[in-house]
């Protein structure tokens, strides 16, 4: 990633080196969002947790990449579930948007991957939700934690799920990995 960071860094350069008074082209500037995702790529990259890789499909689009988070503890363990993450434009003063793309039997994913995680709500009640002072390293870490200690059953999004468990701890295991066995691997 930090080769990637510097690419666009180094290209950011050469576009800005156009002589002065030259012809305006905006598809040359570089967004806000884009200069902030160089700096949060390259400290996501320094921070990613261990169980969790990042790619980037398009090199020059850092505001469009895939999370892979393979928990190493809990109901979750054995499998990989991938995450869809796009930045919109209006990054950093809006969250960005998050789906899960593999099927999971969670109480805080939805089936058809809805996420339910307080920081990736852009108004939030209770002051949890996103603020343009979280970044992607944020985004990252709150989408594994979902799989140890963020998991809630409390405040479900599946209410299914969260239901489930409350019933049958161990049927919801079997459940969870009988999704990991079929979805996740």
């Amino acid at each position: 990633m930090l080769t990637l960071a510097s690419k666009l860094k180094r290209d950011e350069g050469v576009k800005a080196g156009r002589p002065p008074g030259g012809p305006s082209d905006s598809s040359h500037r570089v967004s806000i969002r884009d200069r902030l995702l160089i700096k949060e790529v390259a400290e996501l990259e320094a921070n990613l947790p261990s169980t969790c890789k990042a790619s980037f499909p398009d090199e020059n689009k850092l505001h469009h990449f895939q999370l892979a988070v393979s928990p190493d503890e809990g109901y979750y363990q054995s499998g990989t579930f991938h995450f869809e993450i796009d930045v919109p434009e209006a990054y950093n003063m809006v969250p960005p948007k998050v789906k899960c793309q593999t099927r999971i039997w969670h109480p805080n994913i939805a089936e058809t991957g809805e996420i339910c995680l307080s920081l990736l709500r852009e108004h939030s009640i209770d002051g949890t939700g996103w603020a343009p002072t979280r970044t992607l390293k944020d985004v990252v870490w709150g989408l594994n934690s979902l799989f140890t200690d963020l998991l809630n059953f409390d405040d479900p999004l599946n209410i299914d799920a969260a239901e489930h468990h409350l019933r049958d701890k161990e049927d919801f295991r079997n459940k969870v990995q009988d999704y990991i066995k079929h979805y996740a691997r």
